[in-house]
């Protein structure tokens, strides 16, 4: 009888702990907040009911309503794409005020930079603070996303996705959440949607094992997901895990060897190994597995490695889920766990420790790094010390989670060798920086007072210069750099007479009054291009030359540095192939720059996207031909070279006989110095274009050029936008999908129905290969622009020779020999090239 009631009163126990965790997961989902920014109406996503930021009594409030976009198409890649035709635009600090919210929750940001005419997403720039905990700075959503690609790329996963979830853990102690959202500098930021989701408190513990002997406390430490992966196994979507909506990733893209594990399932009967597991995993995440399964090698030690980008400076904590899907009993799979190449647990036996087979188990780690280290690596391997059946090991289950420091989630900049120096003694650097610190304030008093000084006399000589708003530096801070010598025509009565000297600068500054007479006022009808720096018009100045006259916006990201960056870099360079400034102005708060004028506009709007007659395979290649001669010009006609940093079809302008010419220099560089080899700078430029190794290393070289001039080849050839969202997931990325194609030697498959059966294919053959070494992901397997140019001059001679085999005119017999496998080039210089040579060396 005893027997029967006691357990029947285990039965009631469990029962009634079943019920109590079940009512907390409840409550906890009845507490998720799902904010579609943007929207003042409600939307149903994932089955469930997402409210518009802008509803009435939705318990969000925000501190202003800064701009709404929208858009009409997606890619349709997500299930959220509902809640991501639509985003919140803050050019100022802007707040969401969420209340009701207090306990553990999962907060999660959601960004998809869509095309919108008046923001350019891409170019977006910005912080995120929650509850007083900074969790994002300087953030630019697509290299985020574009760094993620390239892993799915690396390992032969599709690249496609262009949208980005950023999930924080956080524990609330009060009744308010209050996100914070601060664009950096003159920059704009914008976010679609807000999801905070609650979580029971036994998803983390109050205490974990440290590698190496320890423990860590978790209690008040907020966490940023950094990787989260379905081991072995497909992705997972997050409405297939219900409970708490996360998205399982495949891990595939960050095996150091994908074939040292191989996949192993079983669907049968698995449970969780306690009632406080059930939160951690959906059942599906232990129902895929890896395991070492490769057992005929000689040598037993090779283990199962994945490796993480990570952010240097922080502690991780690295969760691991196990369930053993094919031995019943212990002692069959025995092995060890190994992060950063410690010793994180041996003798690890995942039916011991879940308590039989087909049971879900996890087991918690927790890791520094310093601020030398960027990569986390976890490890599985056979022990064979233990004496196990088999040399084998298994894992489920992967999330990494980076813990907050000193109020702070935002990644640190990484470790900079050169920062290493030997340090000297304390006293001495203290009195050292005393003086320096001394003289440079002293030093910094007197500019100052010459500077105050020269802008009071500046100001008496000008009423104007009173009305300059204090945000935009008037240009006389040139100096005399900048002069007015040049007349409105040369002695030949052509454009070309406002070219500037080499070293020295030359411009006209024209009158405000003369840019309204150019413009008439600034007529709408003669806008003939809209870009980050503002509209250009389409104007006549001095007796009828025509000239484009870019004018700045106010509003736009782009301003003063790009101003005088443009000014600096066209008033000292002179080339046939690149665009001549004229003169700027600088009058009543206006920037403007004067161009001569591009008749045939830009090269993009010819290949699509317009009315435009297509044009020829000979018009494209003399087109690339002539904006490689421009950019060769600019990596090799200054004792450093110049690197453009945003070449794209739409900066490469076609003049009345379609001869091409780059243009806009607005983010251009110096090269590096003799004894560097690259330019550490932030990452600027356009995406689609941006080349891989400079977005990740921050390290800018002339060859990142060279990549963007790849992208511009295939986009010649295939016709189409470099990033088009509304494809087919592996096509929305021109780059990859016509790598893939060249790669297998048919590239013929996706070139412009304009060309077929109207060019030479071993022209396009050779084509095809030259944009293909441009876009090498390394940089230094890269060809130079002179080496480009020279392949590209022997792709036109090769269709040319076949249009006059074709018309009967003349036989083809080529007497010059270029390798491009090799770049190797044997051929006489062209007498433009001689001319070329010339201008390099004025």
């Amino acid at each position: 009888m005893r027997k029967v009631l006691g357990k029947g009163l285990f039965i009631v126990v469990i029962l009634v702990i079943i019920v109590s965790v079940t009512v907390s997961i409840v409550e906890a989902q009845s507490k998720s907040f799902l904010i579609d920014c943007g929207s003042n109406s409600s939307v149903n996503v994932d089955g469930r009911k997402w409210v518009g930021d802008m509803a009435p009594n939705n318990n969000v409030t925000l501190s202003s309503s800064g701009f709404v976009v929208s858009t009409s198409t997606l890619s349709g890649n997500s299930i959220y794409d509902p809640l991501y035709k639509t985003a919140r635009i803050f050019t100022s600090y802007l707040n969401y005020t969420i209340k009701g919210v207090k306990g553990n929750y999962f907060v999660r940001f959601h960004f998809c930079p869509f095309v919108n005419e008046d923001y350019n997403l891409n170019k977006s720039s910005f912080g995120v603070v929650a509850n007083g905990m900074k969790v994002l700075s300087e953030f630019n959503v697509p290299l985020e996303i574009s760094d993620e690609n390239m892993e799915l790329q690396k390992s032969g996963k599709n690249s496609s996705s262009f949208f980005l979830v950023k999930e924080y853990v956080m524990a609330i102690n009060v009744d308010t959440l209050v996100i914070e959202f601060v664009p950096s500098g003159s920059s704009f930021g914008f976010i679609n949607a807000i999801e905070i989701v609650s979580f029971v408190d036994e998803l983390f513990p109050g205490s974990v094992g440290k590698v190496g002997g320890g423990n860590l406390n978790l209690t008040g430490r907020s966490m940023e997901t950094m990787y989260r992966l379905n081991v072995g196994g497909s992705k997972i979507q997050s409405n297939q895990d219900p409970d708490l909506w996360r998205t399982w990733e495949v891990d595939s893209s960050h095996m150091i060897t994908a074939n040292a594990g191989s996949g192993v399932k079983n669907t049968s009967n698995i449970t969780y190994a306690s009632v406080n597991d059930t939160s951690m995993a959906p059942l599906l995440v232990y129902e895929t597995a890896r395991a070492m399964t490769n057992n005929e090698v000689l040598e037993k030690r090779f283990n199962m490695s994945w490796k993480f980008e990570v952010d240097p400076d922080f502690d991780y904590l690295v969760r691991l889920h196990f369930c053993e899907l094919v031995y019943d009993k212990a002692n069959e799979r025995i092995f060890r766990i190994y992060i950063n190449n410690r010793t994180a647990a041996d003798n690890f036996d995942v039916y011991v420790r879940a308590g039989g087979m087909n049971k879900a188990y996890h087991q918690d780690y927790f890791d520094s790094l310093s601020s030398k280290i960027d990569t986390l690596w976890v490890q599985l391997g056979p022990d064979t010390a233990a004496g196990a059946a088999g040399t084998d090991a298994l894992l489920n289950g992967l999330e990494v989670f980076k813990l907050s420091k000193n109020g702070n989630l935002a990644s640190v900049q990484r470790y900079d060798s050169a920062d290493n120096a030997t340090s000297k003694s304390k006293g001495k650097v203290l009195w050292v920086g005393i003086g320096a610190g001394v003289a440079s304030a002293l030093v910094l008093a007197i500019v100052i007072v010459l500077v105050l000084c020269f802008c009071r006399s500046r100001r008496k000589a000008s009423t104007d210069t009173k009305n300059n708003p204090p945000g935009w530096r008037p240009l006389f801070l040139y100096g005399a750099a900048l002069n007015s010598t040049v007349g409105a025509k040369g002695s030949a009565g052509t454009q070309k007479a406002y070219g500037s000297m080499a070293s020295t600068r030359v411009g006209k500054k024209f009158t405000l009054a003369e840019i309204n007479a150019a413009t008439k006022n600034f007529d709408e009808s003669l806008i003939i291009g809209v870009g980050g720096f503002g509209k250009v018009y389409k104007g006549e100045i001095d007796d009828g030359v025509l000239a484009a006259i870019k004018r700045a916006n106010p509003q736009s990201e782009q301003g003063l540095t790009e101003f005088e960056t443009e000014i600096d870099m066209l008033s000292k360079l002179r080339h046939r192939h690149l665009v001549s400034l004229i003169g700027f102005c600088e009058e009543k708060n206006e920037m403007i720059l004067v161009y001569e004028y591009m008749a045939n506009g830009t090269l993009r709007s010819h290949l699509f996207g317009s009315d435009l007659p297509p044009l020829s395979w000979k018009q494209r290649l003399e087109a690339c031909i002539g904006a490689a001669r421009g950019l060769h010009y600019l990596h090799t006609g200054a004792d450093r070279g110049i690197i453009h940093r945003d070449v794209k079809t739409t900066n490469i302008l076609l003049d009345e006989n379609f001869v091409a010419k780059m243009a806009d220099f607005g983010l251009s560089k110096d090269g590096p110095a003799l004894d560097h080899t690259h330019v550490s700078t932030a990452v600027k430029g356009s995406f689609g274009y941006l080349d891989p190794e400079y977005f990740r290393r921050q390290q800018l070289t002339e060859k990142s050029d060279v990549y963007s001039f790849g992208v511009v080849l295939f986009e010649c050839a295939c016709a189409r936008a470099v990033i088009n969202p509304t494809l087919p997931r592996d096509q929305i990325n021109l780059a990859e999908w016509a790598m893939r194609w060249q790669k297998q030697k048919s590239l013929e498959t996706i070139i412009d129905p304009h060309l077929r059966g109207t060019y030479c294919p071993e022209s396009l053959t050779k084509f095809g290969e030259i944009a293909e070494k441009c876009l090498a992901d390394d940089g230094k397997s890269r060809p130079t622009m002179g080496e480009v140019l020279w392949h590209l001059e022997y792709v036109l001679q090769l269709h040319e020779a076949w249009l006059n085999m074709h018309n009967s005119e003349t036989s083809f017999s080529s007497n010059q020999v270029l390798k491009v496998e090799g770049l190797e080039v044997l051929h006489e210089p062209s007498s433009e090239d001689e001319e070329d040579a010339l201008n390099l060396k004025e």
